[in-house]
């Protein structure tokens, strides 16, 4: 089979380029051939397989920045069309495609009748500020089902009038034109979660399956040792809930200090961000340096030797988490995690079986579960046994091929069938 990949970015951004790069990996693994459609970038990767690049349009300088391109390009419709023409595609397979691609190469594989499966790695689909956070980044749904001005109104969008409008402008324009629910045949969402939001929004059960994403077990076949210390992993960002970790941290410290247990209780924090600099500030503050420790961004290696040395992972998001990544690889080590109940992450973190849950935005009850995992190794060790059980069996590659090459299979008969 020939599958062309299609992600707006070509280099390691986050999570989704990961899966973008992974599941090219897995496809030649089984045989198939696979070719990438995506943006020029000066930091792309080279795969060693066919690759072919539109202009790049950057939202946040708005250099060759035109509203108009960003939702309907007729440069890349005609640079799709050179790619079918030359690739011959059975499959498309888009990831995050929106604006900077647009919805022209959904419109060119349609008329060259070629099926297409859409990974839904947030929600952009159903709000067009992709968090579902107003601009207090406070949770908001207001966009569900196509009422995409809520968004204009609250200034969703990196809290900009343009950026806002041109967001609600483009939902109603992917609406219109029926992209998720007509032509778009397959949705797949790495939780079960995100599956409800799309048929909240209008979209069919019958055409999206829930599948969490899968890892590379043995590349987190390692050796795992406590050296007693928690750890965040991620970017430093409100949504994230880092202040509310660094918040809850600090009140453990200052509400034990004769624990003997708590004596050298560590918070390790890997990643940068907006947030950096009041973290900083809160440390300080409280005179905390030898106790919470931002190590900065850290390649693959470096995290991976961090979180099998840590007593536990902390995903304190106040937002609707996924499937992270940062839970799959913790998991495939073998680690205990304390996670928001919140989007998908529960459905990850079971509680009481591979970690703990807490009620998101809550940091007494935050607090409250750090203590438990710090007093009671042999706890925190139980549960990392489950985590990496429960990654064995839910992220598997060869797993993930056969669900998803059955997907592929039905989406190619349906179109077979509606041409007969």
């Amino acid at each position: 089979m020939k599958i062309l990949l299609v992600n707006k970015f070509h280099y390691l951004n986050g999570g989704s380029e990961k899966y973008y790069f992974e599941l090219g990996k897995l496809f030649k693994k089984y045989g198939n051939e696979v070719a990438y459609f995506s943006m020029k970038d000066d930091r792309n990767i080279k795969t060693g397989d066919k690759e072919y690049f539109v202009e790049k349009i950057d939202l946040n300088t708005g250099s060759k920045l035109k509203a108009l391109d960003v939702i309907y390009s007729k440069e890349n419709y005609k640079k799709m069309q050179e790619t079918i023409d030359d690739f011959k595609p059975d499959i498309v397979h888009l990831n995050n495609f929106q604006r900077q691609l647009s919805e022209s190469i959904v419109e060119c594989c349609r008329k060259n009748k070629i099926p297409m499966v859409f990974t839904a790695h947030d929600v952009q689909a159903i709000c067009p500020a992709i968090s579902m956070m107003d601009g207090e980044k406070n949770i908001c749904e207001k966009c569900i089902g196509g009422k995409y001005m809520n968004c204009f109104k609250k200034k969703c969008v990196k809290n900009s009038t343009l950026k806002s409008l041109l967001g609600a402008y483009e939902g109603n324009y992917y609406r219109r034109k029926k992209v998720y629910t007509k032509k778009i045949k397959n949705i797949i969402t790495p939780s079960v979660f995100y599956k409800n939001k799309f048929i909240e929004d209008g979209v069919n059960e019958s055409k999206i399956d829930a599948i969490h994403n899968f890892i590379n077990l043995e590349d987190y076949n390692l050796q795992v040792e406590d050296e007693g210390y928690a750890l965040y992993s991620g970017r430093l960002a409100k949504e994230k809930g880092i202040l509310n970790l660094v918040e809850a941290f600090t009140n453990l410290v200052k509400d034990n200090k004769n624990n003997d247990k708590l004596d050298n209780i560590k918070l390790y924090i890997a990643g940068d961000g907006p947030e950096r600099e009041n973290i900083e500030n809160k440390i300080k503050s409280n005179k905390l340096e030898d106790k919470i420790i931002l190590l900065g961004y850290l390649n693959q290696r470096d995290l991976r030797e961090y979180t099998r040395k840590c007593r536990f992972l902390v995903i304190p998001s106040i937002w609707y988490e996924n499937g992270p990544y940062s839970v799959i690889e913790t998991q495939s080590i073998g680690k205990a995690i304390i996670g928001a109940n919140i989007g998908g992450i529960p459905e990850m973190v079971l509680n009481n079986k591979n970690g703990l849950t807490y009620k998101y935005d809550d940091i007494n009850d935050l607090e409250a579960k750090m203590k438990e995992l710090f007093e009671n190794k042999e706890l925190a060790d139980k549960f990392g046994k489950s985590a990496k059980e429960f990654a064995l069996n839910e992220y598997s590659p060869n797993g993930y091929y056969e669900k998803i090459e059955k997907i592929y299979k039905n989406v190619r008969l349906i179109k077979l069938l509606s041409e007969s």
